[in-house]
């Protein structure tokens, strides 16, 4: 359903009696920063939605090989993580890092939990750059600005919105996310970008009910969309191969079964 991020207004005051999206996700993939009743809802929607675990841990891989392939065979140095999530193994300053010591990172979220945690362990090599910004995904403005004094935007980014876009419930507000984002970031620069759906051919019907059951039990609220809809975030970029698919079959080696979670890379002409 995501990847773990927090994009509701303002900070998020820490609530442990309400199941909240970041800790619900770290529970599917295995964490241990959750709370009862986060347990409680995931089990519950797991039950409703069993591939939901599955799609949890395929969009964690599909960050580490884009991170990888962003790093390695694009040469970019300057990543812009909006919705962090909750801290695990192979966060992106870590993948980028390990290909380049001196890659400069900016994560974004606005979970008070994801923040404790992102003080603590995001921290990265001597040489290059990790820092966190506490701001909202509906303020794209304010990302740009804060990660400004940290990013150099006359050098190409990969812009990470990984399972953050599916909080924005208002399709034209998402896109212009998007759009004031990219338009900060130079010629070269990427987005990455993953995003659940109800498509069928993906087995994503189930999203609906999942869904439903989420927004009247857990926060924040979520939306999954088609795959035309989708594919509009990446309108006026380059697609780099193998295009828009599952991100559990986003340049993997083998034939992995999909899930219902669309993933790709594009590049700004």
């Amino acid at each position: 359903m995501s990847d773990g991020h927090t994009p509701s207004g303002g900070s998020a005051k820490l609530n442990t009696g309400v199941a909240h999206n970041a800790r619900v996700w770290n529970y599917w993939i295995g964490g241990k920063d959750n709370y009862e009743f986060d347990q409680q809802v995931g089990e519950q929607v797991a039950g409703m939605f069993p591939i939901i675990r599955d799609i949890a841990r395929a969009d964690r891989d599909f960050l580490g090989r884009a991170v990888r392939f962003v790093a390695e065979e694009r040469g970019v140095r300057q990543f812009l993580d909006i919705g962090t999530g909750l801290p695990t193994a192979d966060n992106t300053h870590e993948i980028a890092q390990r290909v380049a010591p001196d890659s400069r990172i900016v994560y974004v979220d606005n979970d008070p939990i994801v923040l404790v945690h992102a003080r603590t362990l995001l921290t990265g090599t001597r040489e290059g750059v990790t820092a966190y910004i506490d701001a909202d995904v509906h303020d794209p403005d304010a990302i740009v600005e804060r990660a400004g004094q940290t990013l150099d935007f006359t050098e190409p980014v990969a812009v990470m919105m990984l399972g953050i876009l599916n909080f924005v419930l208002d399709y034209d507000k998402a896109r212009e996310i998007v759009r004031r984002v990219l338009a900060a970031v130079p010629s070269g620069s990427l987005l990455v970008l993953t995003h659940p759906t109800f498509d069928s051919e993906l087995g994503g019907e189930g999203q609906i009910p999942a869904m439903k059951f989420w927004n009247e039990n857990a926060t924040p609220p979520i939306t999954a969309r088609s795959g035309a809809d989708i594919a509009a975030f990446f309108e006026g970029l380059e697609l780099l191969e193998p295009g828009m698919v599952s991100c559990s079959q986003w340049r993997t080696p083998d034939s992995p079964a999909p899930v219902p979670q669309y993933g790709a890379v594009a590049v700004k002409p």
